[in-house]
C-alpha cells in the first residue's frame, strides 16, 4: 500500500474512533428529573402509576447564587416546588408557610393561597424582608464568622429564619451554636445556614411591616 493510502486509512480509523467514543458515552440521569424541549431540567413527582405528573413539575433554573437561585433552592427543599402542597404539620404552599405567618403577611384565604402563585411569591419576599429587619443586628455582627464550622452569611441566616423563625436564629447565634432548633422532620438551623450560604439577597430591603399586596 502506498504512503498516501496508509495516510487516508489512518485518518479514517482516527475519525471512526472519535465518533465511536462519543456514541458510547453514557448519559447520566437522576430519578424524577428529565429534560424538557427547552433543555431545562424538570422534576416530576411520580404518580401511583409511576408516571410523572406534569402539573406538579417544577423547572430548576441554573441561576447560581442570585436571589432567584436562593428562592428556587428553598422552594425545592421545602416542597419540590409544589404550590398546593400541605404537609402533615399544616404548613402549606411552595415555601411551606404556617397559617399564623400568612395572617401576619395579610393573607387569610388559605385555599386561594394554595392555588395562587403570585401570592406565594409575594409572601416569600415579604417574609424575607421582615426577617431581614428582625435580624439586621445579627447580620451585621455575625456575617463572616464561623459557628459550628459553618460560615455565617446573610442568606444562610434568612433561610434559617424561614425554617425556624428569627427568634430561633438569634438564640443559635448568641449561644455560639449550642442552642439549636429542629423542625418536625428533624431539619436543623445549622443545616439551612450551610445549605443556603452565600446567595445574593442584598436587593431585598429590610421591612418590619412588609405585607402581601393581594391586588
Amino acid at each position: 500500500m502506498t504512503k498516501k493510502g496508509l495516510y487516508f486509512l489512518g485518518l479514517t480509523i482516527l475519525v471512526l474512533s472519535v465518533l465511536t467514543g462519543f456514541n458510547s458515552a453514557k448519559t447520566e440521569t437522576l430519578e424524577g428529573f428529565y429534560l424538557d424541549k427547552n433543555s431545562n431540567y424538570v422534576y416530576g413527582v411520580p404518580s401511583e402509576g409511576n408516571e410523572l405528573e406534569s402539573e406538579t413539575s417544577v423547572v430548576i433554573p441554573f441561576v447560581g447564587k442570585t436571589f432567584v437561585g436562593f428562592r428556587e433552592a428553598i422552594a425545592f427543599k421545602e416542597s419540590r416546588g409544589k404550590l398546593s402542597l400541605v404537609n402533615p404539620f399544616g404548613y402549606m404552599g411552595k415555601y411551606q408557610f404556617g397559617r399564623s405567618t400568612l395572617r401576619t403577611l395579610g393573607i387569610y384565604d388559605f385555599q386561594e393561597f394554595l392555588h395562587n402563585a403570585d401570592w406565594q411569591e409575594k409572601a416569600f419576599r415579604a417574609l424575607i424582608a421582615r426577617n431581614k429587619w428582625e435580624l439586621r443586628n445579627e447580620i451585621e455582627k455575625y456575617c463572616g464568622r464561623k459557628i459550628n464550622g459553618i460560615e455565617i452569611t446573610e442568606s444562610g441566616l434568612l433561610a434559617a429564619a424561614h425554617l425556624g423563625g428569627a427568634g430561633s436564629v438569634k438564640k443559635y447565634l448568641r449561644s455560639n451554636g449550642r442552642s439549636g432548633f429542629k423542625d418536625g422532620f428533624g431539619t436543623s438551623l445549622r443545616s439551612y445556614i450551610k445549605k443556603f450560604e452565600g446567595y445574593d439577597v442584598s436587593h431585598i430591603p429590610a421591612n418590619k411591616n412588609a405585607k402581601v399586596d393581594l391586588d
